[in-house]
């Protein structure tokens, strides 16, 4: 079987959240699994890119609306991802040093998904499934079965990822010369509240729609930024398939990014050399249980409330806990947060920006990892955190609920809330700091997280079992 995975993420290639994970790792692990798995991305013009050598396998050229731009398609020559990488590169419009965020991103991504179906079209074969991965490539499915110019492609299986159905790439009506041309009666399927909804045509064409996490799936029947209707429309080919993570990049008894390597045996002695080593950069005391939270600064992560979590359980519990953020986003809390500081003193630090190296030192050295997220489809931060020891305190949604159990339940092992408040929060926070004070309790529990299996095997065995219901 032969996957063809299209994506605008791609770790170590280009990340910026969940999505890059994913697409770095699945491939992967289904190429252990006996599949041929190929990604296709646009070229960034990042620094992966420039440490690492390609050659050209397809040129070519396309219309968009009146604009003509040539293409390369690029493969990486050295297969060190450990499975076929493919980038698209477009002068003038995905040359950029980041993924999303210009004003030209609809023409960009519209752009990157007609480059590929126009090197598709030029196989001597076809692959068996075109696994397509958010919005920015949801106009695949629809151009499959509509454009005229891919009708030879129209019997390729198509699946479609749903990372985060917040976001779904709607643009106007009056975009639609910038299509390859299609048959006009199909154009409600492009439709979504009046606006071309390059989300919603994926869920309405695609062969198959899946979620990252069963229980995001049964959310989002209830409440998906307007797509509720129709998702429970297509429910019969809808389904969620837990993410799973790279255990080979994660694994504190092998990580070149984290000063003290460690495991089981010496739990303990490993995550308390890392903790010192945290502590001492970022001048706090390492006697102290350190809380941290390692994300984007935004709404839907709960980043917001942030500020007053520190403020409040520093004056609740004076003197005995510690606070690390690591991230970016939204300026206004971003300012709060380095704000904070101020009040905060010994007991709070913040580092603004993206450092791969220092989240794996954060994994490694922390107690316990805030998750105070509104939305989380999976969630891997929490997985993360597991593996290396580090206790999760999560509110009950999406994949935090699937993937982590309360302490005071049977089995249990992390800590939950219900709600995205500073009170609930706090209120964890507390029963946390009671945890650890239980010393033999808290490392006990250490020991069964980092033993938690939630590698990508399951995950590409199920992803391959979808493919195969789809023959």
């Amino acid at each position: 079987m032969e996957i063809l995975h299209v994506s605008a993420e791609c770790y170590p290639v280009a990340k910026v959240g969940g999505l890059g994970d994913v697409v770095g790792a699945l491939p992967k692990y289904q190429q252990s699994a006996g599949a041929i798995a190929k990604v296709v991305m646009p070229a960034y013009n990042t620094a992966f890119r420039e440490k690492h050598s390609y050659e050209i396998v397809h040129q070519g050229g396309l219309w968009l609306g009146h604009d003509w731009y040539h293409f390369n398609v690029w493969k990486e020559s050295t297969n060190e991802l450990g499975f076929d990488l493919y980038q698209v590169d477009i002068p003038g419009l995905l040359d950029t040093p980041g993924v999303y965020g210009y004003p030209n991103d609809t023409e960009r991504f519209l752009a990157f998904q007609v480059a590929v179906l126009d090197w598709l079209n030029e196989w001597q074969h076809q692959p068996d499934v075109i696994h397509c991965h958010d919005h920015h490539t949801g106009m695949i499915p629809f151009l499959l079965r509509f454009g005229y110019k891919y009708s030879r492609l129209k019997h390729i299986a198509t699946v479609i990822t749903i990372h985060n159905a917040q976001y779904q790439g709607q643009f106007g009506w009056d975009k639609l010369y910038l299509i390859p041309s299609f048959d006009l009666w199909k154009s409600g399927m492009l439709d979504w509240n009046g606006a071309i909804n390059p989300l919603a045509a994926a869920i309405k064409c695609a062969w198959k729609v899946n979620t990252v996490s069963p229980n995001y799936m049964e959310e989002l029947f209830r409440s998906a930024n307007g797509l509720e209707g129709l998702l429970n429309a297509e429910r019969g080919k809808a389904t969620g398939i837990l993410n799973g993570i790279d255990d080979k990049v994660w694994d504190p008894a092998t990580d070149e990014m984290i000063p003290a390597k460690y495991g089981l045996k010496d739990v303990t002695k490993g995550k308390k050399a890392n903790k010192e080593q945290l502590c001492k950069t970022f001048e706090l005391d390492p006697s102290l249980p350190l809380f941290v939270f390692i994300g984007r600064l935004v709404g839907d992560k709960g980043a917001d409330l942030l500020p007053e979590i520190i403020g409040r359980s520093l004056y609740e519990h004076p003197g005995e806990l510690n606070f690390l953020i690591l991230g970016s986003g939204d300026a206004h809390t971003e300012w709060r947060l380095q704000q904070a500081r101020q009040y905060a003193g010994e007991h709070f630090n913040v580092f603004i920006g993206y450092n791969e190296a220092l989240s794996h030192q954060m994994y490694a050295g922390a107690d316990f990892l805030l998750m105070p997220s509104r939305v989380e489809p999976c969630g891997l931060n929490q997985l993360y955190a597991l593996r290396y020891g580090t206790v999760p305190l999560v509110r009950v949604t999406g994949g935090l609920k699937d993937t982590v159990t309360d302490f005071g339940d049977p089995g249990g092992f992390g800590i939950r809330f219900l709600h995205a408040s500073t009170g609930d929060v706090c209120h964890a926070i507390g029963r946390a700091l009671e945890l650890y004070r239980s010393k033999v309790k808290f490392s006990n529990i250490r020991k069964t997280i980092m033993q938690l299996d939630h590698s990508w095997d399951k995950a590409a065995q199920s992803y391959i079992d979808l493919y195969t219901s789809l023959k």
